[in-house]
């Protein structure tokens, strides 16, 4: 293999020099060099494990002739930023981590590159740097948490956070309980929200190893991965198998089925748009849209459905999938085995990884198909819709699969806020009646940074007198683990000048997710002909001026001044 880095080190010999001073071995300077980046450090269950994995990629590195250098940049926690302005920083630092692993990977010009994260935001960042920087590169998960007490997840958080505010009904001991057993253990919360889907769509895409999205964290299945991506990155860096050969737009279209398919996050619609443009791709949400219509929902996993990550991986996961969904797959992409996608499922096949597994799944009294559902057994398709509007001219998204049949089609009269905090106090207070649409706005990418409204969302589906009556709409975001008629994304952004700007409480808003429509139907309480609310809404756009955006510095200045629209990936 030609080593990148020989006619540099020829220029100037401290190059040598910094790396043997930096406790690299002579031998290793003439050895193809490999990126090894990961998001270990102390901010979250997903990354504190990951030092871990870097060193058995290292290990597999070394087997095969490689030298490996490591580096970190540790990633952020949406569950920490909740119900303050941190939140507001977790997607402008999807772009910061991007950056450097882009900084990292081209000081220095190494032979290719393993990535490595578990995350909301890491995942994407570290999939947007392999598409820009564009040497061969190997992605790995960092896997599932265990799961809480009888089945549940970290999100009890939210009726224990409604519980403590309202001053009702809890003890100190429940608290503590919680904080004890929420979390228990490292890797990606044990739901399919941001964070489990990525990790779906990184090996979805071709990316990462047939089988190691989502493998429980404490396991030793996590580690033979690592290594075994350690041993590979070196065979795709003699092939010259790059990302961009990847991620073609055939490769983007399997990952959109996927997600149909297993009901994953709306950031989804996000992330992967932002990955693609990366390369010059531009990934529509009409093919968001276009795919859910047809692709059956198999996966029956939390929040959409009842089972958990964990319980997932062990019915065998994404390779389950893909093998259900063949039929609407292209299986000739390549893939970072270098080998297609339909000669990985064959020698998954062949290796007994679902007859393996599945035994796990029985320790729980479970069989595959009550976790991932045979097609001819699907009762819905899709998970996902785009809708669009005199509210939503460019699109919003909502998870169709996590919201009850009798929400998905409302109207109802405007209960508007220009931001969050306000909201969510507003329903905490009991505020907000049933039958009432909840409008956040100012919260898109341009307004704060585009945080997501987990706590209001929760703060609904706990409270019995608006679960399954209230719904909401805002140009932010959600948690992947949203549940409920939430309508998120809409764009134009209140910031922008989009509609969403320009209506007010009594104000009568409908939508229709199977005709995928969400509109202003009428004015402070009359309903109207659609031409005389627009022409209202533009005589309001007139008149009214949008909210001040206040003074910001560092990151979030530069991110909310250039981010673009939440149907382009909100990206720079």
């Amino acid at each position: 293999m030609s080593i990148r880095s020989t006619r540099e080190r020829n220029l100037w010999a401290q190059f040598d020099a910094l790396q043997l001073g930096s406790g690299w071995d002579e031998s290793d300077i003439g050895k193809p060099q490999i990126l090894v980046e990961d998001v270990f450090g102390d901010s979250h269950p997903g990354s504190t494990h990951l030092d871990q994995l870097s060193e058995h990629i290292c290990r597999g590195i070394y087997e095969c002739g490689g030298a490996p250098g490591r580096f970190h940049a540790t990633d952020i926690c949406d569950g920490c930023a909740q119900g303050h302005d941190g939140m507001n920083m977790i997607l402008a630092s999807r772009e910061a981590l991007a950056d450097m692993v882009e900084l990292h990977a081209g000081f220095v010009p190494w032979d290719g590159m393993v990535l490595i994260s578990s995350c909301d935001k890491s995942i994407p960042a570290h999939l947007k740097a392999m598409a820009r920087v564009d040497i061969p590169a190997i992605f790995v998960p960092g896997g599932s948490m265990r799961p809480g007490p009888n089945q549940t997840t970290s999100l009890v958080a939210g009726s224990i956070s409604l519980r403590q505010r309202e001053h009702d009904g809890i003890t100190e001991a429940e608290i503590r309980d919680y904080k004890l057993t929420g979390c228990p253990s490292c890797g990606a919360c044990t739901f399919l929200g941001t964070a489990s889907t990525m990790q779906c769509m990184a090996e979805a895409l071709g990316l990462a190893l047939p089988g190691s999205a989502l493998v429980p964290a404490t396991m030793r299945d996590i580690l033979a991965y690592s290594r075994r991506a350690g041993r590979q990155i070196m065979k795709l860096a003699a092939l010259g198998i790059r990302p961009s050969e990847i991620l073609t737009p055939a490769a983007f279209r399997n990952a959109v089925i996927v997600h149909s398919a297993i009901g994953g996050s709306t950031n989804a619609t996000l992330h992967l748009p932002s990955i693609a443009r990366e390369l010059g791709l531009t990934l529509e949400p009409e093919l968001f849209d276009e795919i859910n219509r047809i692709i059956p929902h198999i996966g029956n996993i939390n929040p959409s459905g009842e089972h958990l990550t964990e319980s997932f991986w062990f019915a065998g996961g994404i390779p389950a999938v893909q093998l259900a969904l063949r039929d609407y797959l292209d299986l000739d992409v390549l893939t970072v085995t270098g080998q297609t996608l339909g000669e990985n499922l064959e020698a998954i096949q062949r290796e007994g990884f679902f007859e393996r597994n599945e035994g796990y799944l029985h320790n729980y009294g479970l069989k595959r198909e009550q976790v991932i559902l045979p097609v001819a057994k699907a009762t819905e398709t899709g998970s996902i819709a785009i809708l669009k509007g005199n509210l939503a001219p460019d699109g919003a998204v909502i998870k169709y699969s996590a919201c009850a049949e009798d929400m998905r089609r409302l109207t109802g009269r405007a209960r508007v806020y220009d931001s969050e905090e306000a909201a969510h106090d507003a329903v905490v207070a009991g505020e907000i009646n049933p039958g009432e649409i909840l409008v956040i706005r100012y919260e898109g990418p341009r307004g704060s940074g585009m945080p997501e409204m987990l706590m209001t969302t929760e703060a609904i589906v706990c409270d019995r007198r608006l679960n399954g009556h209230v719904s909401l709409v805002t140009d932010g975001r959600f948690s992947g683990a949203t549940r409920g008629a939430a309508i998120g994304h809409v764009s134009p952004e209140a910031a922008a000048g989009g509609p969403l700007a320009f209506i007010h409480t009594g104000d009568i808003i409908a939508y229709d997710i199977e005709a995928r429509t969400l509109d202003v139907v009428g004015i402070d309480g009359t309903m109207m002909e659609p031409a005389a609310v627009s022409a209202i809404l533009e005589e309001r756009k007139k008149t009214w001026p949008l909210k001040e955006t206040p003074k910001r510095k560092g990151i979030l200045k530069r991110y909310t001044e250039s981010a673009l629209s939440a149907m382009q990936g909100a990206g720079y």
